[in-house]
């Protein structure tokens, strides 16, 4: 004869899968659904100009990693011309001195200015990394003037293709070999504004209005 203990135990047993399946049925119900995230649009651009217009300027900025270009539309309205990743200097914050691998930020109002576009297909660089001497710049340096600071351009990454976008320069400003061809063939020009702005700033009012007008 069973003992009232060993019916109460397979009582138990007979029971447990159908508190089990009512358990993993609540919970599911206690997790609502999550929306996949929306997809960030991309600027809608306009085309590019066939040569440089010599109106148009840069922004870079170091807390999305990009280097845009702005110029005026035929109402002249400012617009958002091209925008391309960049790789600014291993360090945060503005430039002190040489070496100490930070990208130069501009003061406000104050822009930095093209002075040069030098060919510079084949420059090479030892990053004292055992690589040796190897080509670095791309096909073109534009070579900007920074108030107390020198040797500060925006150029190619050629065998440095990987670090854009990131922090990996030692200050100057990297694109991809495309994009630096295209922003010299389509956009830049000696005396071309290029401002740099501040760690973590966010877009400037006037750079988001740019970019919704760019798709009227």
């Amino acid at each position: 004869m069973k003992t009232l203990n060993q019916y109460i135990f397979i009582l138990m047993l007979l029971l447990m899968p159908v508190v089990a399946t009512a358990c993993s049925h609540s919970s599911n119900e206690s997790q609502p659904e999550t929306a996949a995230p929306a997809a960030v649009e991309a600027p809608k651009l306009p085309p590019m100009p066939s040569q440089p217009t010599g109106s148009a300027f840069i922004v870079v900025s170091k807390r999305d990693m990009t280097l845009s270009v702005y110029d005026r539309n035929a109402a002249g309205d400012t617009i958002m011309a091209a925008q391309f990743p960049c790789c600014m200097g291993k360090n945060k914050g503005d430039k002190v001195k040489r070496g100490d691998m930070r990208t130069p930020e501009s003061p406000a109002g104050r822009p930095f200015k093209i002075t040069m576009i030098q060919d510079a297909s084949k420059w090479h660089h030892d990053f004292k990394d055992g690589r040796g001497s190897i080509l670095a710049y791309g096909h073109w340096f534009l070579r900007l003037a920074t108030p107390g600071h020198k040797g500060i351009g925006i150029h190619g990454s050629t065998n440095n293709e990987s670090t854009v976008p990131s922090r990996a320069s030692e200050g100057c400003i990297r694109l991809l070999d495309k994009d630096i061809i295209t922003l010299k063939e389509h956009f830049a020009y000696v005396g071309m504004p290029v401002t740099v702005l501040h760690e973590d700033q966010a877009p400037l009012p006037w750079e988001l209005r740019a970019r919704q007008a760019t798709a009227k």
